[in-house]
């Protein structure tokens, strides 16, 4: 038996859906064994991420953008392919892209942001996902939501049937957690932060609403609330009206924008804000929820899509389109110690409710409905 996991993503390192490949291959390799077989379109160009360059890789070195427009092209021809994963008993993509294979498949879907808000795409990017994903939802044997949110989506936006989805929950990785003082104080120079400062995370695109953040951070400045806001991320799409848009507020000086940073950083960054925000209109899962909870920071949130499912009764949430609304919860969380104290402890249980353990062995158990060769070590 081989289970060929599609890391691509990883490879690429394509913000959360890099996470989710990683993450998963990491977890799945001791349940699966010498049964799992990495697989990734660019062979011999990108490295593998840590942790997995002990496991075997077969695919193609097309390289993504060919290698997408292939895949749409023979799915919509109807052709399939032993030569693509030969050895394969199951194929598992991670990210949008189900390859014309042979064996079973299961394809993850981590939400549908192109049919929701077209707006905040790219066209190319809009019209291939626009052709490709139903095509490839139908195609799939099996499909994994990574939350109930991005599982309703798919029910009412492409008629998949209930049964054949299984919401399969993301989690933060196990370095997520409270930070040493000295290893907050090392990043927090390292970024020259003073004082008080809330963060946010995620790729800097138009929906995750960084602008609002930002002209709510204003008002907390003015009542001496909080000293900075801290948005990390790279630059995505579509995001120079925004940046514009924060350059001309007064306080822009006040607002830190370091792009990427790694994730031993990031961590200490959690650690060491006085609570993270997550805005956006839209997210299939918001793992920088999880995250920031598993770092004992206190988290508010927009009240849309996955964002309640994943954060519970341990998060505050506000109407992200509603700039007073925004202001009140985070000023009521940032100007009360003790409430802060409690949402991190509850933040913290949380946060243990999810992990890469407990997902990965749900995907194996999955694989096995429909090959039930596979065999899982526990």
């Amino acid at each position: 038996m081989s289970v060929y996991l599609d890391v691509s993503a990883a490879v690429h390192a394509k913000a959360g859906l890099s996470r989710y490949a990683g993450n998963l291959a990491r977890a799945l390799a001791p349940m699966l064994g010498s049964q799992l077989v990495l697989f990734q379109n660019s062979l011999g160009r990108c490295p593998l991420p840590t942790g997995l360059d002990h496991l075997p890789v077969s695919g193609t070195r097309l390289g993504y953008r060919p290698w997408r427009a292939a895949v749409l092209a023979a799915r919509a021809l109807g052709l399939s392919s032993r030569r693509l994963a030969p050895e394969a008993s199951l194929f598992h993509a991670t990210e949008h892209l189900l390859p014309p294979v042979t064996a079973p498949t299961v394809l993850t879907v981590h939400d549908l942001i192109w049919e929701i808000y077209p707006q905040y795409h790219r066209t190319g990017n809009y019209v291939y996902l626009k052709a490709a994903m139903p095509l490839f939802c139908r195609r799939a044997d099996r499909i994994i939501a990574v939350s109930g949110a991005t599982r309703d989506d798919l029910i009412e936006r492409y008629r998949v049937p209930a049964d054949k989805i299984t919401v399969i929950s993301e989690a933060a990785a196990e370095h997520f957690a409270p930070a040493p003082h000295a290893e907050i104080e090392r990043v927090s120079k390292k970024f020259s932060l003073h004082g008080r400062y809330l963060i946010a995370v995620g790729t800097l695109e138009p929906r995750k609403n960084i602008a609002m953040l930002a002209r709510a951070c204003g008002e907390l400045f003015r009542r001496d609330l909080a000293d900075t806001l801290v948005v990390v991320g790279a630059r995505g799409w579509l995001f120079e009206e925004a940046m514009q848009e924060i350059s001309a507020m007064p306080w822009n000086g006040r607002i830190e924008m370091p792009g990427y940073v790694s994730e031993d950083d990031l961590v200490a960054l959690y650690s060491g804000a006085l609570l993270a925000v997550q805005p956006s209109y839209y997210e299939g899962f918001g793992l920088p929820v999880l995250e920031a909870m598993a770092c004992g920071c206190p988290v508010c949130a927009s009240e849309t899509s996955s964002l309640p499912e994943v954060g519970g009764q341990a998060a505050r949430y506000f109407d992200p389109r509603d700039l007073d609304a925004m202001i009140e919860t985070l000023a009521a969380v940032a100007g009360n110690d003790d409430l802060r104290h409690e949402m991190s402890a509850q933040g913290l249980e949380r946060a243990r409710l999810f992990s890469w353990r407990r997902s990965a062995l749900e995907t194996a158990h999955l694989y096995q409905t429909l090959v039930p060769g596979i065999e899982v070590l526990v």
